[in-house]
């Protein structure tokens, strides 16, 4: 349910507000199962009506899988004959797309005729996660930090080799990412910091955190938002978790610290406690912990997602928990006891933030309701301690996982956990009908 915040502002007031500004169009945007947008364009003067009885959209959109394959099982296909959805724009995303001529967008929750929610629709399933923590008497403050690589538009190549992290003339190598910068900006994202990543043509742009659902929206805004104006500037923006072999990956660091509704105060931080965290950051750290390995699936979704995972990459492979240490799951952030926050550094860049950000506040909360106890932090490096769990090697493993965690189970939603699994799976399976390169290479002429 939305705050008293978020119901200021109606759609209403939205439309009159930019008919005078000269918008001619609305972007009506779906958040789909992989943390794309999916939307209808609509002349601003019909999009009143459509706002109010909801804007149809087939419903099998929020579960089509990577291949925008209809994939049977998925609950929202042929079980109900293919029905439609109804997408109801959310004011409080209301932002004029600068890159787009005479272009609105607001982000949609969506809903069945009967008024039901699709249980399975990525902004649902972190709603009902919102919805606990808040019930708890705290309010999330979430931040995401994904990374990126520019390619050339035709050959799909990087723009430039080696490894110069932060090296000025890179930083701003191609104009598309001043644009970006600034573009976003007027977009309503409040970029800090840009610069050029490990790998050569890889970037890192960091914007701040948003209190509830902002945080996710604010990551789904800018991750379409850089990859519609890449393709404007001829080039190819991708989150992909592993694009090149021997390059490095992109992660999707999300930090998030609780804030007390009443007075607003971090719930998470005790300068005078062990660590700096207060009861609440322990033992929202131990849930994190607990079920880390059930949450996998929804912060490195993908088979190429596992290609990043690597010792000596700053990329987690154990269940662990450190004091700013970069090789383990969770780290410990903050200069001040103000600022202290937990970062979870699994998610890649290609996790839907919705999801990911779901999974990582809702296992925190279940800690925080059940009062965990935090074990000792792991000695850095953390990813060298063989006394922690590993996470999951495969997909399978990840979404079996997922499956028999019924404390997230019911966290998420039957329902989504049943259209998210069936979807991945068919994924796999298609994976495991190609016909690879190396195995051309391997066996066309020896046998």
């Amino acid at each position: 349910m939305a705050t008293a915040e978020e119901q200021s502002v109606t759609v209403e007031d939205v439309l009159a507000g930019w008919r005078e500004q000269g918008v001619r169009r609305v972007r009506f945007e779906l958040p789909d199962m992989h943390g794309n947008s999916r939307s209808k364009l609509v002349p601003i003067e019909h999009a009143g009506q459509y706002a109010e009885e909801g804007l149809n959209m087939y419903g099998g959109a929020v579960v089509l899988d990577t291949r925008s394959d209809i994939v049977p099982g998925t609950l929202y296909n042929e079980e109900i004959g293919y029905a439609d959805q109804r997408l109801t724009p959310d004011p409080s995303t209301a932002a004029i797309v600068p890159w787009a001529m005479h272009t609105g967008r607001m982000i949609c929750d969506t809903y069945w005729d009967d008024g039901r929610p699709l249980g399975a629709a990525p902004r649902h399933v972190f709603r009902r996660v919102l919805d606990r923590c808040r019930e708890l008497g705290y309010e999330p403050l979430i931040g995401i930090e994904p990374e990126f690589y520019l390619l050339d538009g035709d050959t799909k190549q990087p723009l430039f080799e080696g490894y110069h992290i932060f090296n000025t003339i890179r930083n701003t190598w191609v104009p598309a990412i001043e644009r970006i910068v600034d573009e976003a900006r007027t977009f309503g994202i409040d970029v800090l910091t840009a610069n050029c990543e490990y790998a050569g043509s890889q970037w890192e742009i960091v914007f701040g955190p948003s209190s509830g659902m902002a945080g996710p929206d604010t990551a789904f805004s800018f991750k379409n938002a850089a990859k519609e104006l890449a393709h404007q500037e001829g080039l190819i923006a991708t989150f992909m978790s592993k694009p090149f072999t021997d390059s490095a990956g992109c992660g999707a660091h999300n930090h998030i610290a609780l804030l007390e509704r009443d007075g607003g105060a971090n719930a998470m931080s005790d300068a005078n406690a062990q660590w700096g965290l207060s009861k609440v950051g322990r033992s929202f750290v131990a849930g994190q912990l607990r079920h880390a390995r059930s949450i996998y699936t929804l912060l490195a979704p993908t088979l190429n997602c596992l290609k990043r995972r690597r010792t000596h990459t700053f990329s987690p492979t154990n269940v662990s928990w450190g004091l700013e240490d970069r090789s383990a799951l969770v780290r410990i952030k903050g200069g001040s006891a103000k600022s202290r926050h937990v970062e979870n550094r699994a998610p890649t860049g290609l996790s839907n933030p919705y999801l990911a950000s779901a999974a990582l506040l809702g296992t925190g909360v279940l800690g925080v309701a059940e009062e965990l106890d935090l074990e000792p932090p792991a000695a850095p490096p953390a990813e060298e301690d063989a006394s922690k769990p590993p996470l999951p090697t495969t997909v399978q493993e990840s979404l079996s996982l997922l499956e028999n965690d019924e404390r997230i189970v019911e966290l998420l939603g039957p329902e989504f956990v049943t259209a998210y699994t069936v979807m991945r799976r068919h994924e796999l399976q298609r994976f495991a009908d190609h016909v690879t390169d190396w195995e051309l290479e391997e066996y066309l002429e020896l046998y």
